[in-house]
């Protein structure tokens, strides 16, 4: 794309180009804004299928597929494992809930984008990584900190925008074998087909199962759930020369079963309990669709319309039936109007949206007396929104945006929003950001994995979460022998105005999730340095320090389960010169954290993993392992004997719940 619009100058590419930026996926956006000022070597800094953004105003990277297969890649939720900025942890011991940490601030305040567009809201939260397969992904942009008002007033720590594979790109077909030694297998296909010269379509499919039942630390339980899913979409595009349509559909249908084996103690009376389950299953629909209108190539002037729409249902079991139990059927709604244009050095965008969330929800949440509640969660939020960008050649680049939503639940909110970057000379360049973000909470929508807890579960009426984000980044590009290191330092401070807060150190018989009675903030700064020493060598290297407190019963404490450091060493080498070799290699080193309930500290522990591929003509062959140096959180499920009582807590989880991983696949390209 890059090279065609460098090659060809016509107004009309160009305003094609522009439409991107209300258009395509975050990575694009960059691309183009930084194609019309720049040359590529200018932009982007790439590094092993990783590439850093130098062009437009706001921080952050693209992981590309040929990072993206340096490790299993399975699905999103494996999509990091060298990247240095985003942590992927478990939520809990029992259900295989996985959550993001970005800024050392969990998932729910990073925006999940699909292609620019909001997505995985609410109920699909808890599991959404798990829906979205590896194979699937062109690639991940990651910004961080207050992102354009463009997407809406949610994102508070940044974004992360997946990029599915392209209708329109070259004909082809793939096939994605996988199995490791715990019994999980996968097997993914894709196709695309071009019908004419303006219409092309694609076809994604992916089955996975885990075969077998793996107990490694004969704690009674299932290390990990028995996941089976089952996930289709289709899509579509189409692209005259003033008109660009994408349009898909996708389901998903997903079973996923852990709790108990077998009894460890035998109970009173003779006779035993009954085995501790746990049954989750998914149903999720979603449909897009989305037109763009060139109305004037020469000054790159355009419209664009677009629409999500999802349903996603939930059932969750938990003890057994009648225990506790979690309900949901959750209706999504999204809409967005956008105009844009450039004049000179300047670009505007304006726009409108509206977005529509109703969960119809019933659960039960144990005790005593334990009544089936349902109920339902409604909001409707319209929003309008500008954002005015000016460029002066590659040296500065400033955006400023604000938009203005009404909430049927809060009422009428500000988002304001501001980003520059300066570039005075070639090797040096450096950032600055400042932003408010929104969010509304569903409680048990986005953490009904808390019921698994013995504790018992309150949850307070909560208003809506309110932070603002600030951001200083500096870069620098040194040439070292013949190649170059690159350098990146960056400091990041979020403070909350109002936080939904779960709280475990109140009463260790509950955990109690209310809004925030004090101060909550996170401190992070990150170095990172890459450099290629010789050729098919890449070497990343980087350190964190996370500084994240919350107030707990009136006293402002460490946010437990989060590390206070994180350092990370990630080499790749293709065997040079014909490259059908290539090793890979990425070290972690997790810093200790606080347990609450003065349970103490957990400490440091490391993480290695490794990849071998080798590349046929029309296949690649690949052998790995996770987890090498075999670290597991010691009895990662608290009182796992006796699952019935106040006392069982498998949701105090920092650190891995499995050993060592060995794995094996295939990738097939006709």
């Amino acid at each position: 794309m890059l090279h065609t619009l460098m090659g060809k100058k016509n107004t009309l590419i160009l305003a094609a180009a522009m439409l991107c930026a209300a258009f395509c996926n975050a990575q694009e956006v960059e691309q183009v804004d930084s194609v019309l000022s720049a040359d590529l070597d200018e932009v982007v800094v790439t590094s092993a299928g990783s590439t850093r953004r130098l062009g437009g105003a706001i921080n952050g990277t693209y992981i590309g597929q040929k990072e993206l297969f340096r490790a299993a890649c399975c699905n999103l939720g494996e999509s990091f494992t060298a990247n240095p900025s985003v942590d992927v942890s478990y939520n809990d011991a029992a259900t295989g809930a996985k959550q993001i940490k970005l800024l050392g601030l969990s998932g729910t305040y990073v925006q999940m984008l699909t292609e620019n567009m909001p997505g995985f809201r609410g109920a699909a939260a808890p599991f959404a990584l798990g829906y979205v397969p590896g194979t699937w992904m062109k690639g991940i942009s990651v910004s961080k900190g207050a992102a354009s008002v463009k997407n809406g007033y949610e994102s508070i720590t940044g974004q992360i925008d997946i990029e599915y594979l392209k209708p329109e790109a070259e004909k082809k077909i793939n096939f994605n074998l996988y199995g490791d030694i715990q019994g999980r297998i996968e097997a993914n296909a894709d196709a695309n087909f071009h019908l004419s010269n303006t219409l092309s379509t694609n076809v994604l499919a992916h089955y996975e199962n885990r075969l077998s039942s793996h107990d490694g630390n004969h704690d009674g339980f299932l290390d990990m759930p028995k996941v089976q899913q089952g996930n289709f979409s289709n899509r579509w595009k189409l692209m005259t020369e003033r008109y660009i349509m994408h349009a898909g559909v996708s389901f998903l249908k997903e079973g996923r079963n852990s709790g108990q084996t077998h009894h460890t103690v035998s109970h009173s009376g003779g006779h035993d309990m009954p085995l501790y389950k746990i049954e989750i299953n998914t149903d999720r629909y979603e449909g897009y669709m989305k037109h763009a209108f060139i109305l004037n190539p020469e000054k790159q002037m355009n419209i664009a319309v677009l629409a999500n729409a999802s349903l996603h249902k939930q059932d969750a079991i938990y003890g057994e039936k009648g225990y506790k139990g979690y309900g949901v059927n959750q209706k999504n709604l999204y809409a967005q109007l956008m105009y844009e244009a450039t004049f000179g050095n300047n670009a505007i965008s304006v726009g409108g949206c509206i977005n529509h969330d109703y969960l119809k929800q019933d659960y039960l949440l144990g005790g005593e007396v334990n009544p089936l509640i349902k109920n339902a969660e409604k909001e409707t939020t319209p929003g309008v929104y500008t954002q005015y960008t000016y460029t002066l050649g590659t040296k500065l680049t400033a955006m400023a945006g604000v938009r203005w939503d009404h909430s049927s639940l809060y009422g009428g909110f500000v988002t304001p929003r501001a980003h520059i970057k300066y570039q005075p000379v070639s090797w040096f360049s450096t950032r600055l950001s400042a932003g408010k973000g929104y969010r509304t909470v569903h409680a048990l929508a986005e953490n009904h994995n808390l019921l698994a807890s013995g504790r018992t579960l309150l949850v307070e009426n909560l208003g809506q979460e309110e932070a603002w984000n600030y951001g200083a980044t500096t870069a620098f590009l040194i040439p070292l022998g013949e190649h170059v290191l690159k350098l990146n330092a960056e400091y990041y401070y979020t403070t909350f105005n109002n936080q939904a807060v779960i709280d475990y150190d109140a009463d260790d018989s509950r955990i109690w999730i209310h809004d925030l009675q004090g101060k909550s903030r996170s401190h992070v700064f990150q170095v990172d340095a890459n450099y290629t020493p010789v050729a098919g060598l890449d070497i990343t290297a980087a350190y964190r320090l996370n500084d994240v407190k919350c107030t707990y019963g009136g006293v402002l404490m460490t946010k437990p389960l989060t590390s206070r450091y994180k350092a990370l060493l990630s080499l790749s080498y293709k065997l040079q010169p014909l490259e059908l070799w290539q090793f890979d290699a990425t070290m972690q080193l997790n810093g200790g954290g606080r347990l609450p309930n003065d349970m103490g500290t957990y400490k440091a522990f490391e993480q290695l993993s490794a990849q071998v591929t080798r590349f046929f003509r029309h296949f690649d062959i690949y052998i790995g392992g996770e987890n090498l140096t075999n670290f597991k959180q010691k009895n990662p499920i608290i009182n796992a004997s006796n699952p019935w009582t106040s006392s069982f807590e498998p949701t105090l989880v920092y650190g891995p719940v499995e050993g060592a991983m060995a794995y094996m696949g295939i990738r097939v390209k006709l």
